[in-house]
């Protein structure tokens, strides 16, 4: 994601790379051939020759020219690498999932208020074209209201970043993966009262599979499946289905743009804007920043109730089925 990033930030106006950070010399003379992700394909390599270098992150908390810190790390480096910026002075941007527990993610929240900085976790589906539109969509009022939701999220077992493995670094596959949805349920429903969830989980197979129900008084009906499959050649996806009383709306990632089916009335393409999700993401941190406005398209105490429900369906997989309220 940091490559991914910095790729975004240089299509940003007014936007400046003032630094890298890394303790690994080869990423951090911009070599990033070893990096992958679920989209977008290898890094490459990046032009790091007009940028300073750290490999320390006091020596770079340190420098005064700095305004923001965009934290790509490993999941279990969040919290920490975070507080110290906001305690240093600077803005923070953090990856998702925001941190591997609730508390820790209120920590941050409250440690940003407390110096008033900015802080937003980069749930990018709130920025994501397609999610977008499904948001707009659905809150815009003109199709009543919603009924069912299904969001669908799959890929291989990573054979990148061995950190992702190990659930003490990670959360673990599905909690990683699944925590997009799951802020999009928060985003367009708000809290569930219950949830309850299925699955299967092996580790040596690279497999960690959750179906989950998040239970919302009076409905809707809302669903979120999908986690790690085999390592290997199984492909990345993401999806969703949307019932509301005017139509339903449908997108999945590798077959199908965002439509809305109405009643007897051929498909309707839903528009979708111009802007990268990522450059989006990162040009709306960067202008809260500049004005001092909180980010309320994506509030941390959001992002931090996401860390939360996610823990909770990941909880309530053990009960097999069982409805288990849910407090966050």
């Amino acid at each position: 994601m940091g490559s991914t990033h910095i790729k975004a930030l240089g299509a940003i106006p007014g936007a400046r790379l003032a630094a890298v950070f890394d303790m690994d010399e080869t990423r951090l003379a911009g070599d990033l051939t070893s990096v992958q992700g679920n989209i977008g394909g290898p890094a490459g390599v990046l032009d790091f020759s007009g940028v300073k270098r750290y490999n320390r992150l006091d020596a770079l908390l340190a420098d005064a020219e700095i305004e923001a810190v965009d934290i790509c790390l490993p999941t279990h480096l969040h919290t920490d690498t975070a507080l110290q910026a906001l305690r240093a002075g600077k803005h923070v941007l953090v990856e998702k999932p925001m941190a591997l527990d609730g508390a820790s993610a209120d920590r941050m929240v409250e440690e940003a208020a407390r110096g008033g900085r900015v802080l937003m976790a980069a749930q990018v589906l709130r920025f994501w074209p397609q999610y977008v539109a499904l948001h707009e969509a659905v809150c815009g009022g003109g199709l009543g209201r919603v009924r069912a939701a299904l969001f669908r999220r799959r890929c291989a077992a990573p054979v990148w970043g061995g950190w992702l493995k190990d659930p003490a670094s990670s959360g673990g596959g599905a909690f990683d993966l699944l925590i997009h949805d799951v802020d999009m349920c928060l985003h367009l429903f708000g809290r569930p009262e219950a949830v309850s969830a299925t699955g299967y989980q092996d580790p040596a197979a690279g497999i960690d599979y959750l179906h989950a129900r998040l239970h919302y008084p009076g409905g809707p009906l809302v669903t979120v499946v999908g986690g790690w499959h085999h390592p290997g050649a199984y492909p990345f996806s993401m999806e969703y289905s949307v019932v509301l009383d005017g139509g339903t709306l449908e997108f999945n990632s590798a077959t199908r743009p965002p439509v809305l089916y109405r009643a007897n009335q051929p498909e309707e393409a839903l528009k979708l804007g111009n802007e990268d999700g990522y450059t989006a993401e990162i040009a709306y941190f960067l202008e809260c920043c500049r004005t001092g406005r909180q980010p309320d398209r994506c509030p941390p105490c959001d992002s931090a109730d996401a860390v939360k429900l996610m823990l909770a369906l990941v909880a309530a997989r053990e009960r097999n089925g069982e409805a288990v309220e849910c407090r966050l």
